[in-house]
């Protein structure tokens, strides 16, 4: 290798959105270029004219490709293949002709459009594949998607996914749990997401309140979650529920008056700018996902002091909480379980302190300088 700064090239679709890929990118490529000195270069695809959400470091260049994917969303099923194939071909075209010129050392596609043919271009680059989700759930983030040619073409894009996985120089997976799912491949690698924030303040556990963060989607189980809480609401009458999140809350509220759940007690909010400080105003977080990549939501939390109760769904719960130490897991899909766990952690003063101690300890493995450093050792593994 020589003396100038080592080169990386990250593809993803966009930074403009409040999201978990977003920010856990953001967060590396700030500490690569600033820390460690990369050169580091990220090409997208959407939201041309829009702000970026996260904050970047300076020394980070950001190309837009202006090829707008995202136009799909309005177009009929049939118009939409046309529409692709177009978009996909243009995609192809001007990401091969800007790492032709960037000449990086290493392009890090974050498994979006470009899989396809990522490995194909002949920029001189080590390729790298880096997935946010598990591996069951990679193209099925919504229910009743059970339709007969949805499930023959999910099993074709993912042999022909495979195949071009197996080209990769390596395939970075969040858990050992998804990683132990990936059998045809020999070049995977675990590295988890970082914590977004210094542990530097804990909660004194002293508001009554449990604590949900995550999108309002079937994914993330808050309609689970509410069956729960229903369960053991009048058993606590000074505990309330607050969900912080993303998206269309219509239907949880909805839930909320069909289960006659006391609303003076069970609040969904909005996303918040600033989601240590809930945490902080919190003594216990609840994770009710039917299915995770990660569940970076659980390090923060537990960063923040708070003991935690998680249903134990793939992936990524069981490679982060402790069972017993610093939480409770409990069989996915299940609120009658996820509602005893509730119960016995609210229930239990000194059961939450001492979860709560081991979780801070827990949340140190997920710091931002530990998980950069195994980043670093990688590239330079893939460049030795």
């Amino acid at each position: 290798m020589s003396n100038s700064p080592v080169k990386i090239v990250y593809c993803t679709p966009a930074l403009y959105m409040a999201g978990g890929v977003e920010r856990v990118l953001t967060l590396k490529a700030n500490y690569m270029a600033d820390v460690l000195g990369y050169d580091i270069t990220i090409i997208l695809t959407e939201g041309k004219d829009k702000p970026l959400f996260y904050p970047l470091s300076d020394k980070i260049k950001v190309i837009n490709l202006d090829v707008d994917f995202e136009v799909l969303w309005t177009c009929s099923f049939v118009k939409k293949i046309f529409v692709y194939l177009q978009k996909q071909r243009i995609f192809k075209k001007r990401l091969t002709e800007e790492l032709i010129r960037l000449k990086p050392d290493i392009t890090v596609s974050l498994l979006r459009r470009e899989i396809n043919f990522i490995n194909d271009i002949q920029d001189g680059s080590r390729k790298i594949g880096e997935l946010h989700v598990n591996r069951a759930n990679y193209r099925n983030f919504e229910a009743g998607d059970t339709n007969i040619v949805k499930r023959l073409f999910a099993k074709y894009w993912m042999h022909n996914l495979v195949s071009h996985l197996k080209r990769l120089d390596r395939f970075v997976v969040l858990t050992e749990e998804d990683k132990s799912s990936w059998t045809e491949l020999s070049n995977v690698e675990v590295i988890p997401d970082p914590l977004a924030f210094d542990i530097d303040q804990v909660s004194p556990l002293t508001n009554k309140r449990v604590i949900a963060v995550g999108r309002y989607v079937y994914q993330k189980g808050f309609d689970l979650l509410l069956h729960a809480w229903k369960l053991i609401e009048q058993q606590h009458p000074d505990w309330e529920l607050a969900i912080y999140g993303m998206g269309e809350r219509m239907p949880y509220e909805q839930l909320i008056d069909k289960l006659k759940i006391d609303r003076n007690r069970c609040h969904l909010n909005g996303s918040t700018p600033d989601i240590k400080a809930e945490y902080l105003n919190s003594s216990l977080f609840v994770f009710s996902s039917r299915f995770e990549g990660f569940g970076m939501v659980l390090i923060e939390a537990m960063a923040c002091g708070l003991p935690v109760v998680s249903f134990d769904c793939p992936c990524g719960p069981k490679d982060i909480v402790r069972h017993k130490e610093d939480g409770l897991l409990v069989p996915s899909g299940r609120p009658d379980l996820l509602a005893e766990a509730l119960h016995q952690v609210m229930g239990n003063d000194s059961i939450r302190q001492k979860m709560a101690t081991e979780a801070i300890n827990n949340a140190k493995r997920f710091q931002l300088d530990g998980i950069a450093m195994r980043w670093k050792q990688l590239f330079e593994d893939v460049l030795s």
